[in-house]
């Protein structure tokens, strides 16, 4: 795993507006969420609460790479991408239920582990 730049890091504080999640399925055709229940790890990984996915779950459950894009209040873009594991219970799970608002359901929380990050074309790790 390549991790996130500390300046990644910072700028994902500074996001403007809801992330983007892109999942593929097994034929290779994407599918992309806005999804506002979100939070950076500290190792490196993007947790994305499950409150409404359906194609996403099932993408995810089918072994499905993901990335994971925002923008900043200055209008710079980023795009992480990884592997995506599916946690309906346990710690992580346990975590999410703490921060994600109590008005959604919170199934489970898919994590992206970060393994390459982008700012446009450039290649950041």
């Amino acid at each position: 795993m390549s991790g996130i730049p500390e300046d990644v890091s910072k700028a994902w504080n500074e996001r403007k507006g809801p992330i983007i999640l892109t999942t593929v399925d097994q034929h290779g055709v994407p599918n992309a969420i806005y999804a506002t229940c979100v939070k950076m790890l500290e190792n490196d990984s993007i947790v994305i609460a499950d409150n409404y996915f359906s194609k996403t779950r099932h993408n995810i459950l089918a072994g499905s790479r993901g990335s994971v894009l925002f923008i900043t209040n200055d209008g710079k873009a980023f795009q992480l991408k990884g592997t995506i594991e599916y946690h309906k219970e346990g710690d992580i799970f346990d975590d999410m239920k703490k921060w994600n608002p109590q008005k959604h359901p919170g199934h489970a929380a898919a994590v992206v582990k970060v393994e390459e990050v982008y700012s446009g074309a450039q290649k950041l790790s």
